[in-house]
């Protein structure tokens, strides 16, 4: 009976054992694609919360482009020309193709980096640590851009454009370069007809205007943010273990800080490319600038290593706290839910790996 018995339990423990295997790989998949998630929350979250910052930011480096002056609005001058012209809903012009955006670009930079950067480090030993940190963030990016860019021309072009009264009146008073009519685009009233009428108007070439200055500006940002966020991550680890090692430090917290440390280098160092890229899409169809080296060449002759940089504090200002909360949320996510579905998935299996052979020991019986 006890051979019969050892029989019958060997032959439910290798099923049962494919289960487990099966479970565990599903779980391994089903990692990766929690980044996805866990980076398109945080990247919505991010872009709701520092709009405001980014529409400033948007409005100070195209004025140049839009009112043909050289003298330029400072920070506080244009934050109350918002508030004077349109109210608070002017700081919030765009933000649903920006939130689109922020959706798809989040997904793709946090669930690729972790898939690319393992496979870097295994494939490729020579490119770990840093470069490898770097290239995942950066082929992350570039994948979410597909999405990115269209909705970062829309929510642009919405930003500098207010309310109908003062986009109608800036045109008066200021006598844009870009004239009333044909070369200007028309008031747009929301994301879905902002599309439909870049469409229109200009096709495909219109929805991607600057698609590869945006390239040019966040995969060296996107590489640059994650290299110095692990490399940060590592620099806190190695002093904490040798001055402080009984210290705990949160990982929420820890991404609060670090990660708005990472943005903010990042963001200064990448805000000429941004400078260009604005104004490649904001510019519609007058073709102020032919491409990204003729936008370049324009903007430091006419505007010197000012106009390069111009923009550079608000485009700070946003990127530390959008930053900070972005790994921030990412961290908690990962905290609190990666380790609630890894229990999940355990205890499924166990309670599988308990309740069969007590079901079949009792036929026996």
């Amino acid at each position: 009976m006890a051979d019969n018995t050892s029989s019958i339990y060997t032959k439910l423990e290798a099923p049962l054992s494919h289960i487990t295997n099966k479970a565990t790989h599903n779980q391994n998949q089903f990692f990766v694609w929690r980044e996805f998630l866990w980076g398109a929350i945080a990247g919505a979250f991010g872009e709701g919360m520092m709009h405001p910052i980014d529409t400033i930011k948007t409005r100070i480096q195209s004025q140049a482009l839009l009112s043909g002056s050289q003298s330029q609005k400072s920070i506080v001058q244009m934050i109350r020309t918002v508030w004077v012209a349109d109210g608070l809903k002017g700081f919030y012009r765009g933000i649903a193709p920006g939130i689109t955006g922020s959706l798809a670009t989040g997904a793709t930079y946090f669930g690729f980096i972790e898939s690319t950067k393992k496979w870097i480090e295994e494939s490729h030993p020579d490119l770990g640590g840093h470069w490898a940190h770097f290239i995942a963030g950066a082929v992350g990016d570039t994948l979410g851009s597909f999405v990115y860019v269209p909705c970062e021309v829309m929510k642009q072009r919405m930003q500098v454009q207010g309310s109908r009264t003062s986009w109608n009146s800036a045109i008066m008073k200021d006598k844009m370069q870009i004239k009333s009519g044909p070369q200007m685009y028309g008031y747009y009233t929301g994301m879905f007809q902002a599309g439909h009428s870049i469409w229109k108007e200009q096709g495909l070439k219109g929805l991607y205007a600057g698609y590869w200055s945006t390239l040019a500006r966040d995969v060296p940002f996107a590489g640059l943010m994650v290299m110095f966020y692990e490399g940060l991550k590592d620099a806190t680890e190695k002093g904490r273990q040798k001055w402080a090692p009984n210290f705990h430090v949160d990982s929420s917290f820890e991404g609060l800080v670090l990660g708005g440390l990472a943005g903010g280098f990042s963001a200064y160092l990448t805000t000429p490319l941004d400078v260009i890229k604005t104004r490649l899409q904001v510019q519609g169809a007058s073709a102020s600038y032919t491409g990204w080296l003729d936008a370049m060449s324009k903007i430091w002759k006419k505007e010197g290593a000012k106009g390069m940089f111009r923009g550079s504090i608000p485009r700070i200002t946003w990127y530390i706290p959008a930053s900070a909360l972005t790994f921030m949320a990412v961290e908690f996510l990962r905290d609190h839910f990666n380790e609630k579905l890894d229990n999940d998935s355990v205890q499924e299996v166990a309670s599988l790996s308990i309740e069969k052979p007590k079901s079949s020991f009792g036929e026996v019986a």
